[in-house]
């Protein structure tokens, strides 16, 4: 968007916002500021502002709608803003806060932390902006439905932050749902905003923002010059602990402690000692792509800050620790009368501004190069160089190491993302999927808003003209009668679905707001003080020693009724299993991949160690002669490379299973047992010969296809299109296959 002159949209604003801009000291608006103005003063366009992290889109976003509702008398919410992240709710809140209270126009905030009072008075008297998570929204809809049209009356404009994180998701479906509802109950269109720093398919962001109708949202792109960047990558050789699980265990249950450095790998105490030395003193974010990590290195630094007799510089974040403990740990950060380090996990990833940090220490690869994109620009955010330090563990090589293994992947993929990074490639949202799990729910929530709906009703709103688009109407219908045979719904006299008794069970507690699974959890529990959550799937025993908040624990009971586990400090202990699964790589991913193994250059941000590891990767890439071959023999089994990504290489897997192969995804590799691979050859030519898969057909063959929250009351039929639209890629499958018998 093209505009006259530096002032123009300056001069478009309420002339208090412009006084707010000349009291920041600003002599400029940034560009992505200065072209998001007139679209959005105007209210006739849905717009997306993509910019890095700390370059101004919150204000870009909020100086033209404040300038809107400035002198707008209202008896309504005005302003819908939806976050992911309550912790970035909070922080906005201080932000916009600031701004409005020169318009006099009130911000508030709504989620499970804010007090009953405050979300009463905003009922009570709506005005203003409402800060909130997608979860609150969905409780408003329940606990609220007919009072929605007179709250949001007034409604002028969404802003979606952090657009990225929601597309793709259950939790994505579910907000576009919600958005589109509120539209129905206004009976008009609202204008939306959305803000993210990194996206991938900038049309399938737009489609997300406004489904059917992304050719109409404005894009606006910083053209800014990027910051430098400055990237190590330090590789490391995994070596055994002191003592094995084995000692560890025997050592337990003899009620003896067992210190941390006994119990873990030496590559992780030189990793602790290198972030020690290179980080104290200064302010860092340390992701760690697990929460059990997040603890490890945690404790492993503050035992270091003590024996070195320093104040501890190093603290946990992650989502399974208290408000509490993270707020306090935040407000370190914001405070800056210290030196702070904070070990985190994605909790502080997303938008949160913790002011600069000095660096970014990322412990193995990043889930995404989108998450490295946004990780990395929390750093050097007042001008500096964006500075990364990646630390990668690779184990040691002997006689029984699979080829795969010795291929060095860890490193590679790492290698492969910073290239992809420099390139400005970003993973593409994952389109396509039925979301029928979150269907369920938007169906159930329906019916409470309105105390019933109709069958045809229900389908207009949430599939013929709402985010459901891809499931048809016969689909609807059987999935409206699966409901019926579990009880989450009945059909009363005159056509009208109601919830039923296990439909009401469901909405009636306070899980249901949320989209995606949430493990029942126990509580961790010290002299009366919540320290935070354990996964009830990974049962504690009394006398067990734990590692937890960076602390270390024994514990004294375990209440499993109450689901609470008692903690008392003590001298040892070992980190907790979260459980989880990594992220699913992409098919880019792996051809990038590809093309280090291939290439003979090193590049310039491996330290010594990691070059070595990357020259017997590419080595051993050579000596299997995995440049022109795709299947390798290994003792009795047989090895597939396709170098393709996780759901591809998880068609092919279900394929050959379903032909009666015993066969495992193993990191980069398809290892099938018991199989030559001229035997497995001839499987391949014939799956290749069929041509693509029957999605359905072939998710009938999977036995356990529940992964998302209400899939255990979707019938068969229904869990399969359910499967196959979102974890198998017959299409992708046959053309991998395809090139490798050619």
């Amino acid at each position: 968007m093209e505009t006259a002159g530096p002032s123009d949209a300056f001069n478009l604003l309420h002339e208090k916002i412009q006084r707010w801009i000349w009291d920041q000291g600003w002599t400029e608006l940034r560009d992505a500021q200065e072209a998001a103005v007139e679209p959005i003063l105007s209210g006739s366009k849905d717009v997306i502002i993509s910019a890095a992290t700390a370059s101004g889109k919150t204000e870009a976003a909020f100086l033209p709608i404040c300038s809107k509702i400035a002198d707008r008398n209202s008896d309504s919410l005005q302003v819908l803003y939806v976050s992911p992240l309550k912790a970035l709710i909070n922080d906005q809140f201080d932000r916009l806060d600031e701004i409005c209270g020169r318009i006099e126009v009130p911000v508030h905030r709504w989620h499970g932390d804010v007090g009953g009072d405050r979300k009463k008075r905003v009922l009570r008297d709506p005005a203003g902006i409402l800060l909130i998570t997608p979860e609150s929204l969905e409780a408003l809809f329940v606990n609220h439905g007919t009072g929605i049209e007179g709250l949001f009356s007034d409604l002028s404009y969404v802003v979606i932050d952090e657009l990225h994180a929601f597309i793709g998701s259950e939790r994505g479906m579910q907000l576009q749902s919600l958005l589109h509802r509120i539209e129905l109950v206004l009976q008009r269109w609202i204008p939306r905003v959305g803000l993210s720093a990194t996206l991938g398919d900038m049309n399938l962001a737009a489609d997300f923002l406004r489904p059917g109708r992304g050719d109409d949202v404005l894009m606006i792109f910083s053209s800014e010059a990027g910051q430098e960047v400055r990237l190590q990558l330090r590789g490391y050789k995994v070596t055994p602990p002191i003592l094995s699980d084995e000692e560890a265990g025997s050592r337990e249950r003899r009620g003896e402690g067992i210190d941390i450095e006994e119990v873990v790998t030496g590559d992780a105490l030189s990793i602790s000692a290198d972030l020690f030395a290179t980080l104290k003193g200064t302010d860092n974010l340390i992701y760690a792509n697990r929460r059990r990590d997040v603890e490890l290195y945690a404790d492993l630094l503050r035992r270091i800050c003590e024996k070195e007799r320093v104040p501890s510089e190093f603290w946990p974040h992650h989502g399974s620790l208290s408000r509490e403990i993270r707020e306090d740990v935040e407000a370190m950060f914001k405070a800056r009368t210290r030196p702070v380090n904070v070990i985190c996990t994605t909790t502080l990833e997303l938008g949160i501004d913790i002011g600069n940090v000095a660096s970014i220490a990322q412990l193995g690869a990043p889930p995404s190069v989108s998450s490295m994109r946004q990780r990395l620009g929390r750093s050097g955010r007042r001008g500096g160089p964006a500075i990364m330090r990646l630390y990668i563990q690779e184990p040691e090589i002997t006689q029984s190491t699979a080829p795969q293994d010795a291929l060095r992947p860890h490193l590679v993929q790492a290698i492969a993302m910073v290239e992809l990074l420099m390139a400005r490639w970003y993973e593409p949202p994952s389109a396509g999927a039925l979301h029928l799990s979150t269907l369920v729910q938007q169906i159930l929530s329906l019916i409470a808003q309105y105390g019933g709906s109709s069958a045809a009703d229900t389908w207009r709103a949430l599939c013929q003209a709402g985010p459901f688009v891809r499931v048809d109407q016969p689909t609807f219908m059987m999935l409206l009668r699966s409901l019926g045979d579990r009880d989450l719904i009945q059909q009363s006299v005159d056509g009208s679905l109601l919830l039923g008794m296990v439909g009401e069970r469901i909405v009636n507690h306070f899980s249901f707001y949320a989209a995606f699974l949430t493990p029942e959890e126990y509580r961790l529990v010290s002299k009366g003080r919540t320290l935070g959550t354990l996964p009830i799937e990974h049962p504690l025993a009394e006398g067990a020693f734990l590692i937890f908040s960076g602390r270390r624990w024994r514990v004294l009971s375990v209440d499993q009724e109450r689901k609470v586990v008692e903690l008392m400090p003590a001298a040892g202990g070992r980190p907790p299993n979260f459980g989880g699964t990594g992220a699913p790589v992409h098919d880019r991913v792996r051809q990038e991949m590809l093309r280090v193994y291939r290439d003979s250059a090193v590049p310039i941000y491996l330290d010594e160690r990691a070059r070595d590891l990357l020259e017997e990767g590419r080595r051993n890439f050579a000596g299997h002669q995995l440049n022109r071959r795709s299947l390798l023999g290994h003792g009795e089994d047989t090895l597939i490379f396709l170098w393709t990504g996780d759901r591809v290489l998880n068609t092919i897997a279900v394929q050959m299973r379903s032909r009666g192969l015993e066969v495992a995804q193993d990191g980069v590799a398809l290892a099938v047992s018991k199989m030559s691979p001229a035997r497995l050859s001839d499987h391949l030519k014939e799956l290749v010969s069929d041509g693509p898969a029957d999605g359905n057909r072939l998710a009938a063959t999977v036995a356990n296809k529940w992964t998302e929250k209400y899939d255990r009351f979707l019938w068969d039929e229904l869990m399969c299109a359910q499967y196959a639209s979102k974890s198998l890629d017959p299409e992708g499958a046959w053309e991998a296959l395809r090139q490798l018998a050619g």
